[in-house]
């Protein structure tokens, strides 16, 4: 890695603490602040959504107009900023697009017009960043909300002069969402019909907006190493592997980290017992409390099995159902946070009711509550039927709580399994997507949590892994090099 500083533009449709629906958004809150930390000049654009203004930010209007065209129109937005800790984050406002309750839609389904919406913001985004005089080394997309800017760069932009050394990085958070939208919004993008053949934008008749990232980002990455090489195959992929394949020279997989100021059991201010690695017997505390929130029968060696999860078959609820009765017949205590798909909100619900003293129920998105799952569990459950990297994990070692996982995506790379011979491990872990092969990894990890020295030990193991963002930032370090130097290769022909 040479010393040269980058301008850096990071393009996401959510970033943490200003709106956020999922992990991808705590990646684009910390990601860009650790490299900010390495001595690179970074700026973030993202919406001006009405949850920004509802969670009490006001960033301070720089730009008042920006033009953009969009469907034969040309539309004006205005460009807000906010800095923190050397970071500018930009918001892009306009009202018509973003000023809603929700990101992407309400809980029934997505908004009819995100095609409009957000192949709007991509153009926006390079058309403020030009007014800003801003000229980015490297712009870093993220999924197919703003894939279509690798696309703009070769060709509506190919001979701007601003962006002639732009190089491009597609990062890749979950391949199942691709922003697929039918052929007729190919006028939204101000392309041409000449781009609507599969070496751009189209895929099966229609619109494929991921995609269309993959093939002309100069890098592609994705969240894990393990979920880099499972979606080159048709089980994970989604339908795009061969369009993954064929870039699989320019495909990576880089770990997310977590941020330990903010995941960290000696500060955390929503837990009744503060601890460390060297006080982890006051974790008990938390524990007691989880069981009293619950209303469980408030026993300090019975184990406790916590899941702060979105409520859906990628998560291995499925599973969960289907093996709940065996493990309860183990003596295990079942805590669950969270919300998703009202055929498991349901199930969940009658196993909780016929099992009062043994699960704990809560179908809502709590912050706190899952602070005190963290901290008050002696396992974490996991088991995914795919899962491009997963933050619980990392969260729950952090706290040292012992995760149970299904070794897929990031749940692979980041949990190993403990070897109780040579106390060497952190978590526990099975391949099969079976309801049984989950009950006998929990039986295995019973086991150990039944011999003291050897739990002791596993706990040292999670707590003392290193998940920081600073380790997966100097691997993203290293890639914006990369794409600086084939971009200034391929500006050169």
């Amino acid at each position: 890695m040479s010393d040269d500083k980058l301008k850096i533009l990071f393009v996401c449709s959510e970033v943490a603490p200003f709106a956020k629906t999922g992990g991808m958004a705590d990646v684009a809150g910390a990601l860009p602040l650790a490299i900010r930390r390495k001595g690179h000049d970074v700026s973030v654009f993202l919406p001006y959504y009405q949850i920004v203004t509802k969670g009490g930010y006001a960033p301070k209007m720089i730009l008042p107009k920006v033009s953009i065209p969009v469907a034969g129109n040309i539309e004006s937005s205005s460009v807000h900023l906010l800095e923190s800790d050397g970071v500018k984050f930009y918001f892009l406002e306009q009202n018509r697009y973003y000023n809603r309750e929700f990101l992407y839609g309400p809980p029934a389904g997505d908004y009819p017009d995100n095609a409009e919406r957000f192949i709007y913001f991509n153009r926006a985004v390079l058309e403020a960043v030009k007014q800003l005089a801003f000229r980015p080394d490297i712009i870093h997309c993220n999924d197919w909300q703003t894939a279509l800017i690798p696309v703009y760069l070769k060709s509506l932009y190919k001979n701007d002069p601003f962006f002639h050394c732009a190089a491009s990085l597609l990062t890749i958070h979950n391949v199942a969402y691709q922003g697929d939208f039918w052929h007729w919004d190919l006028h939204l993008t101000g392309l041409g019909w000449e781009y609507f053949v599969p070496k751009w934008i189209e895929f099966y008749g229609r619109i494929n907006l991921l995609k269309s990232g993959i093939l002309h980002a100069d890098l592609v990455n994705t969240v894990s190493e393990r979920y880099a090489q499972e979606i080159q195959t048709s089980d994970y992929s989604h339908g795009l592997e061969r369009v993954l394949q064929a870039r699989k020279d320019s495909l990576s997989g880089i770990v997310n980290g977590i941020d330990y100021n903010l995941f960290n059991p000696a500060h955390d201010k929503f837990i009744p017992q503060k601890y460390d690695t060297d006080s982890v017997e006051k974790k008990i505390t938390n524990k007691t409390a989880l069981q009293n929130q619950f209303k469980l029968a408030n026993i300090p060696d019975k184990p406790v099995i916590g899941m702060v999860s979105r409520l859906a078959q990628q998560k291995g609820i499925d599973l969960v159902v289907s093996a709940a009765e065996d493990l309860l017949k183990l003596g295990v205590q079942l805590v669950i946070l969270g919300t998703g798909d009202e055929n498991y909100h349901n199930k969940l619900f009658k196993l909780a009711k016929a099992h009062p003293h043994q699960i704990g129920l809560n179908l809502s998105h709590d912050e706190k509550m899952a602070s005190l799952i963290y901290a008050g569990s002696d396992f974490f459950l996991m088991p995914s039927r795919y899962e491009p990297c997963g933050l619980g994990q990392m969260i729950a070692m952090r706290y040292g709580t012992i995760p149970i996982v299904r070794y897929t995506g990031g749940l692979a790379d980041t949990v190993t399994e403990f070897d109780p011979t040579a106390k060497r491990g952190t978590g526990f872990g099975f391949e099969d997507y079976k309801a049984a092969e989950l009950v006998k990894t929990v039986k295995r990890a019973l086991a150990v949590y039944g011999q003291l020295q050897l739990w002791h030990a596993l706990l040292r193991n999670a707590m003392n892994a290193d998940f920081s963002w600073n380790n997966s930032a100097a691997k993203y370090e290293k890639l914006y090099q990369q794409a600086h130097h084939i971009s200034k290769g391929w500006h050169s022909k």
